[in-house]
C-alpha cells in the first residue's frame, strides 16, 4: 500500500484487469471488499451476517427450481442446482460449502422434534449429492452424504466429493468419514484424515468385488477450505500457506 492508502502499481494492475475480465462475481454489499481482500490482498472473510446465505454466485444458480441471486435464502430443506460455468458458495447454519457447476444438491433438515422450527431451518442432517462437486465443512454434530454410488458418514469433517453415475470420489480433506458402497453395504472403510491423506474412489461395481480404492487428490485447494470455513467463523486444523491466499481460485 502507498502512504495514502492506495493500492500500489502492480496489485492496481491486477485489480483492473480482474474487473475488466469479468472475474469478480456477485456478493453481498460489503463483502465484495472481502473478496478483493482475498483474491488481490491475501486476506481471508468472517462470517455472513445474520439472515444471509450466499457469499459468492456466478452463471445460473437455482434453489428450489427458483433462480437465485445474492440475497437469496437457503435452508435446510433446499435444493440447489448450478449450470454450465456457474458456481454457488454458501452457509447453512454451522455448514458451508462450495457447489461446483453442473451440480444438484439436496439438502435436508434435522428431524429431531426437540429442535426448534428455526433451528431446524438451520440445521442439516443429510445431503444427497446427485451428480456433480462439492466441498464442504461442517460444525461438530454428525452428518450424512449420499451420492448414486456411495454413503458418507461424516463427523466433525472437511470433505470433497464428485458424484457421477458409476463413481464417486471422496477426499477426507481432516476429521472422520466412514465410507459405504451402495450396491454392497459390507464394502466399507473409515477414514481417519489430518490432510487430505486418503483420498478414494467408490464403484458401483467391481469384477474383484472390491469397490474401495485409493485415489489421487485433486480439484479442490486448502485456500478454498480455509475460505468456506471462514464463513462460519473457524478454520482448517493446519497452516494455509500465504501464496495459495493470493491465487486466484478456480472458478
Amino acid at each position: 500500500m502507498t502512504s495514502g492508502g492506495e493500492i500500489d502499481d502492480p496489485r492496481r494492475k491486477l485489480l483492473v484487469g480482474m474487473l475488466a475480465s469479468g472475474l469478480f462475481v456477485a456478493s453481498k454489499p460489503g463483502i465484495l471488499i472481502n473478496t478483493v481482500q482475498a483474491q488481490i490482498l491475501g486476506k481471508i472473510p468472517g462470517p455472513l451476517d445474520s439472515g444471509q446465505s450466499i457469499y459468492e454466485l456466478s452463471g445460473k444458480v437455482f434453489v428450489n427450481g427458483q433462480l437465485a441471486n445474492i440475497d437469496t435464502f437457503i435452508s435446510a430443506n433446499d435444493k440447489i442446482e448450478t449450470q454450465n460455468n456457474s458456481h454457488v458458495i454458501f452457509v447453512v447454519g454451522k455448514d458451508s460449502f462450495i457447489l461446483q457447476s453442473n451440480s444438484s444438491l439436496q439438502l435436508v433438515a434435522e428431524k429431531n422434534t426437540g429442535v426448534s422450527e428455526k433451528l431446524k431451518a438451520t440445521s442439516v442432517a443429510t445431503m444427497r449429492l446427485l451428480t456433480g462437486k462439492l466441498l464442504s465443512v461442517f460444525g461438530k454434530r454428525e452428518h450424512k452424504i449420499t451420492t448414486a454410488i456411495a454413503t458418507i458418514g461424516i463427523r466433525g469433517t472437511g470433505v470433497y466429493i464428485e458424484s457421477d453415475p458409476d463413481e464417486s470420489y471422496i477426499c477426507t480433506c481432516y476429521g472422520i468419514t466412514d465410507l459405504s458402497a451402495i450396491s454392497d453395504p459390507a464394502n466399507t472403510e473409515t477414514i481417519v484424515s489430518t490432510h487430505h491423506s486418503a483420498p478414494r474412489y467408490i464403484s458401483a461395481s467391481s469384477s474383484s468385488g472390491k469397490l474401495i480404492h485409493p485415489a489421487p487428490f485433486k480439484n479442490h485447494d486448502d485456500e478454498e477450505l480455509a475460505l468456506i470455513e471462514a464463513l462460519v467463523g473457524r478454520s482448517p486444523p493446519f497452516p494455509v500457506p500465504a501464496n495459495l491466499r493470493s491465487r486466484s481460485r478456480r472458478y
